[in-house]
């Protein structure tokens, strides 16, 4: 984009933000120039060596967060960044409009190195720096995040060589009278803030209790699906749950009731990616793949609470 476009751009751009620019504000929640040092080095091009330049770190970045924030495919969010005049300003004006492959492979990237971890350790560590450290203990639970099952039958192989279009690794799960496919993801939030701290993936058939993201020192609260399962805070506040020959105490289930007006907070991530950022269905067909999905539906979502916590303090 030359010069004169760009100028013609944000000229229009200010008339638009005085009716309200939500990505505006959540823009500026945090640095975002600090991961590009994290980021910079999945690229093998540079002045010495040649080849073509790679887009922008910030605006590959900025990207994923866009597509998370409104659930878009890799085609809606090329499409839309060319549409959108809040989506350009988002990304900074830049000069070339991140494509539909350009974007996969973006990802594919960031599965095949540690980028991912440490984009993750970074957020973390800005929202700490904010003032939005873990004081009052932590709430850990877990969602299905579905798929589609394909028309290949319950037996047929799903390998890297199946020739299906179900997923590979997505497994079958069980709640209630509903049958879910595909994948959880597993959250550990913030008690006071409702920030995620940690996010973990399994496929959907694994137990919630099999995964552990507390840490020693912490208070965690979750629900009746983990009980029997100690985990690795030094407080826990699992719910009971009642077993054969052996039903709740009244002393259990007062203490279930006021375990469960605190865990149910945890749901909260759920609601806001599932509904407002129309999220919980992925097409990706590998648990890594649906893993960065879900890194980056959390951080999104993060950046969405810091702007209500920020604008409540």
């Amino acid at each position: 984009m030359d010069n004169f476009s760009t100028f013609i751009f944000r000229e229009e751009y200010e008339k638009y933000k005085k009716l309200g620019d939500t990505l505006s504000n959540i823009s500026d929640s945090i640095d975002w120039e600090r991961f590009r040092v994290i980021i910079s080095p999945l690229y093998k091009d540079n002045k010495n060596d040649g080849g073509r330049p790679h887009l922008d770190e910030i605006v590959m970045i900025k990207t994923l967060v866009l597509q998370h924030l409104y659930g878009l495919s890799d085609y809606e969010i090329e499409r839309n960044i060319y549409d959108r005049m809040s989506f350009r300003h988002f990304l900074g004006f830049p000069d070339t409009i991140p494509d539909r492959s350009t974007i996969w492979l973006f990802r594919e990237r960031l599965i095949n190195s540690n980028c991912l971890d440490l984009i993750w350790e970074e957020l973390q560590h800005q929202i700490d720096k904010l003032g939005f450290g873990i004081h009052r203990g932590v709430i850990q639970d877990a969602t299905f995040i579905t798929t589609d099952p394909g028309h290949a039958k319950k037996d047929k192989p799903r390998g890297d060589e199946a020739l299906t279009r179900r997923s590979k690794e997505g497994t079958w799960s069980k709640k209630g009278n509903n049958s879910y496919f595909g994948y959880k993801m597993h959250t550990l939030v913030d008690k006071e803030f409702m920030i995620i701290r940690e996010v973990g993936t399994s496929t959907a058939s694994l137990h919630d209790s099999q995964i552990d993201l507390t840490e020693p020192g912490q208070t965690v609260y979750r629900d009746k699906g983990y009980f029997g399962v100690k985990p690795n805070a030094s407080m826990d506040k699992t719910m009971h749950r009642a077993t054969r020959d052996h039903p709740l105490s009244c002393k259990e289930k007062r203490r279930n009731k006021a375990i469960s007006r605190i865990r149910s907070l945890g749901e909260l991530p759920y609601a806001v990616m599932k509904r407002i950022f129309k999220g919980g269905h992925v097409l990706v067909t590998t648990i890594e793949r649906v893993h960065v999905k879900n890194i980056f539906s959390c951080f999104s979502y993060n950046l969405y609470r810091l702007k209500s916590v920020q604008k409540a303090m």
